[in-house]
């Protein structure tokens, strides 16, 4: 009997120690006196608009000495939560704190056009905690159309049209009526601008009622045929001068009350820019594979043992051609002569140096074979050009749709 004594008050004991951990651990830090959300007092029931960052002001009264002590807050969404925590820091019985807070609120909190979330603020340290929960309504912003994506393909050819796939939703909390895209790249001087549609700030079904539309006005939202979501596609087309790289495509969207904006880089291939100007012989051929006139300016460079004249030193080559130009040097040296001709743009920039070499003794490099050879390279490159152009000038067509997100 006394064994069975011994073993209850043991396990009375026990139990007693078990609990009293369980109470310190749980017991409260502090009480917290005072929340605001951007300078309103939560219990006024401050509006947070998704899209903005807000500042939330915690005020807490501290009823222990605890070390390591942080100050959280957290917002629960329908999709997403975000939250925010204070550095650790000290705290001393019978003394107020303040610590302040910024949340990033992301557009697709909620669903919703408007509703409410659970603020929690939790004061917690050396065991001890405190947690608070209040209520916030949230909405969205007035006017928001959000560029989803952006998609080009992989492999992008000079002069060749290629498609922008473009998807847009309204994150808005009204409707958007009359919106233009337009695709550019500036760098590159192409841009393009079309028209996509109306879009409603928030799909509906007719056999809802509007408390579960959101208290949103029935009639207004619920067109079976309205879409808060759409895609288009632009073409735009890269020029045939474009140097192979990487090039900032933005696209943007806008109508009398928004304006958005997304940029991505892609890539531009051009495998036929190098050999614009081409030696054959005695002849510079300039190769013109884009849509305009072109004009150069041609001066031969000064050189040690070799004279250089051209005939001519001003062209304009047409667009999608070739214009053939003779070279004529004199070398006074038997050994191989290196000479060079600089090619101007019509604006004195410095495009190109073509370099030439002869090995003829007090003769011009020129002969009857050399102006054959020229002759067939000339009839090549302008098949070559005529073959680029109308690769290039494939036909496309603008397609624009809707989805559903």
């Amino acid at each position: 009997m006394n064994n069975t004594k011994k073993l209850l008050v043991s396990f009375v004991m026990l139990f007693s120690v078990l609990f009293l951990a369980v109470a310190v651990n749980a017991a409260a830090i502090g009480t917290i006196s005072n929340v605001e959300v951007d300078g309103l007092n939560v219990n006024s029931n401050p509006a947070i608009v998704v899209g903005n960052s807000v500042n939330v002001r915690v005020d807490f009264n501290s009823l222990v000495n605890a070390s390591d002590v942080t100050v959280e807050v957290k917002i629960e969404g329908n999709k997403k939560d975000v939250e925010a925590q204070t550095r650790n820091f000290d705290v001393e019985t019978g003394k107020e704190y303040s610590r302040t807070l910024k949340l990033d609120v992301p557009f697709d909190l909620k669903d919703e056009l408007s509703g409410t979330v659970d603020l929690t603020v939790e004061v917690s340290g050396d065991g001890f905690k405190t947690t608070s929960v209040y209520t916030l309504s949230v909405q969205r912003e007035s006017f928001n159309a959000n560029i989803l994506s952006v998609s080009v393909p992989q492999n992008i050819k000079a002069g060749e049209n290629f498609p922008v796939d473009i998807v847009i939703k309204n994150i808005g909390y009204n409707n958007l009526d009359d919106l233009f895209v337009t695709a550019k790249i500036s760098v590159l001087g192409i841009e393009r601008t079309a028209f996509f549609g109306d879009l409603v700030a928030l799909e509906c079904d007719k056999s809802l009622t509007s408390v579960e539309n959101y208290g949103v006005d029935v009639a207004r939202k619920c067109n079976e045929d309205n879409s808060d979501t759409l895609t288009g596609r632009i073409f735009l087309q890269a020029p045939y001068d474009a140097k192979s790289g990487s090039y900032a495509l933005s696209v943007s969207t806008e109508n009398e009350d928004t304006m958005s904006s997304k940029t991505t880089q892609i890539v531009i291939g051009n495998d036929f820019s190098s050999g614009t100007f081409l030696v054959s012989g005695s002849q510079l051929l300039v190769v013109n594979p884009t849509n305009e006139v072109v004009v150069y300016r041609l001066v031969p460079a000064s050189t040690n043992g070799v004279s250089v004249s051209l005939s001519e030193n001003l062209i304009a080559v047409p667009a999608g051609s070739s214009k053939a130009v003779t070279v004529n040097a004199v070398s006074s040296a038997a050994e191989t002569q290196i000479y060079s001709v600089n090619v101007f743009s019509a604006d004195g920039k410095l495009v190109e140096v073509v370099n030439f070499s002869t090995t003829t003794q007090g003769k011009s490099i020129s002969s009857p074979v050399v102006v054959l050879t020229v002759i067939l390279a000339i009839i090549f490159v302008i098949l070559l050009v005529v073959l680029i152009v109308l690769i290039g000038k494939k036909p496309e067509k603008e397609e624009f749709g809707e989805s559903y997100y």
